[in-house]
């Protein structure tokens, strides 16, 4: 097989199809919604910290980097836990995104700069571009190669080069950012600049592109769980855009998993304000020590732990230990060991986690 001659951004043809603006108004309407219900959390850190560690769990998971929700909470608590290697991945990629997000809140463009950075930061290593011939993708089940990236150092730095100019100015392509969302994906993902943590990398694209154009405040959109749930799907509609410029279906995929995910995203984000409620009640009526700061604690992370409370409540760790005992024995945690160590788990809120599935949604969508 010889190497696709990838061309820059644009397409030359019509993205603007009446079926792909059908689903376009689909696709904002849901992501609005989320992004409104998103405001209802009265501390964002507790959406920061908690859904882009699902969305690093799924995204390493179509890499086959399998992981559990228990080792990657135990993991964030307690740096000598030893977990499955896996996790360490999961919370590199977690990790990306919020560097990612905070470069963006400080310069409102994406640069080749940050996307190296990110990449960077998931495979630990600073080999930046690819500089050798020799990468092709294959297909795992039957080892067929079934796409050749650009090989020429040269090239690659030019796509590149391309890419960052056409995710930055919207004058080279005035059309509907989610629209844009899945051209760059595509090209991203057919540059294949890197050596290693080309998908991962181009996943987290996807999240701030969408909060540099404002349609999110916050990187939260759960879309790797979309991706894996249709990984057959995924690949073959990038090769057919290769293949045939196939740009519709492609484009409807990546709108319907907007949508669908959502929904899916709006549905967590609802369920942790019912369960902050129904804590904040339970604790403001049956204890003294109630305070906002305590539920924030108890919510921006399934699992909590003596030091923890004590820094985020600036009180002393015996009384930070008392409360957590309290809430034990009033049912509202689950108090397990690890070595010496104690670690509290809000268990309503890591099943929610635990048990979430947009697998419904997704077969109401054949692509």
């Amino acid at each position: 097989m010889n190497a696709y001659s990838l061309s820059p951004i644009p397409p030359h043809r019509d993205v603007e199809t009446k079926p792909i603006l059908k689903q376009l108004a689909l696709a904002h309407r849901h992501l609005a919604e989320l992004k409104g219900t998103a405001k209802t959390i009265p501390n964002e850190v507790i959406l920061i910290n908690t859904l882009p560690l699902l969305e690093a769990k799924d995204s390493s998971a179509i890499e086959n980097i399998i992981t559990t929700h228990d080792e990657i909470y135990k993991e964030d608590l307690f740096e000598n836990f030893i977990s499955n290697p896996n996790v360490k991945e999961v919370h590199k990629y977690a990790k990306a995104v919020q560097v990612g997000f905070k470069s963006l809140q400080q310069n409102e463009l994406i640069t080749n700069k940050i996307i190296l950075s990110l990449q960077e930061i998931i495979v630990e290593n600073n080999a930046g571009l690819r500089k050798l011939p020799g990468t092709e993708l294959k297909n795992l089940a039957t080892g067929e190669t079934v796409y050749i990236p650009p090989q020429d150092y040269n090239t690659i730095v030019s796509l590149m080069q391309n890419l960052e100019e056409y995710i930055n100015d919207d004058s080279l392509h005035p059309v509907d950012p989610l629209i844009k969302m899945a051209i760059i994906h595509y090209q991203f993902e057919s540059i294949h600049p890197f050596y290693d943590g080309n998908g991962r990398t181009g996943r987290i694209l996807n999240i701030l592109y969408l909060v540099q154009k404002g349609l999110l405040d916050l990187p939260i959109l759960y879309l790797s769980s979309y991706i894996i749930k249709t990984k057959i799907d995924y690949y073959r509609l990038l090769q057919e855009v290769r293949d045939k410029e196939n740009w519709e279906d492609w484009i409807l995929y990546m709108l319907k998993g907007v949508e669908i995910t959502s929904k899916g995203t709006i549905y967590l984000v609802k369920e942790i304000s019912r369960l902050m409620m129904e804590y904040k009640h339970k604790i403001r009526t049956q204890y003294k020590f109630y305070s906002q700061d305590l539920i924030n604690n108890l919510f921006k992370h399934p699992y909590t732990k003596i030091e923890y409370l004590q820094k985020d409540l600036n009180i002393h760790r015996h009384t930070a230990a008392s409360y957590l005992e309290e809430l034990v024995k009033g049912g509202l945690l689950r108090k397990e060991k690890v070595g010496r160590n104690n670690y509290f788990i809000n268990e309503p809120l890591f099943l929610l986690f635990k048990n979430f599935d947009l697998s419904a949604e997704i077969s109401s969508y054949p692509v």
